[in-house]
């Protein structure tokens, strides 16, 4: 079965930080871009960060210093550190898996993630 698991969200308070990862199965991990998005309540679903193949990454400007999205294809793992949390990182934080020859996308269950004191 092809699918993506988050886990690693939590409370936490400002300036705090977290680590989410995304493990892959079912699916060759090479063959993805990988990403995460997050979505807050009442709001859109927004990207936050991505990495290709080959590891070049970007982000979405108000996490760029302060997040790092990292892959490790022994084990079919994407991770998002989180550090300097604020209020507004509170959010539902998905992985997304695009094979590249298809186009296709694959996405998590999400996990939450609450930033509050």
């Amino acid at each position: 079965q092809v699918q993506l698991v988050e886990s690693g969200g939590g409370l936490v308070q400002p300036g705090g930080s977290l680590r989410l990862s995304c493990a892959a199965s079912g699916m060759i991990f090479s063959m993805y871009s990988m990403g995460w998005y997050r979505q807050a309540p009442g709001k859109e679903r927004e990207f936050v960060a991505a990495i290709t193949i080959g590891g070049s990454t970007n982000y979405v400007d108000s996490v760029k210093g302060r997040f790092t999205i990292s892959r490790d294809t022994t084990k079919n793992t994407v991770y998002l550190q989180m550090n300097s949390l604020k209020p507004e990182d509170t959010a539902v934080y998905y992985c997304k898996g695009r094979r590249v020859s298809t186009q296709s996308d694959l996405w998590g269950q999400g996990t939450q993630v609450t930033v509050s004191s």
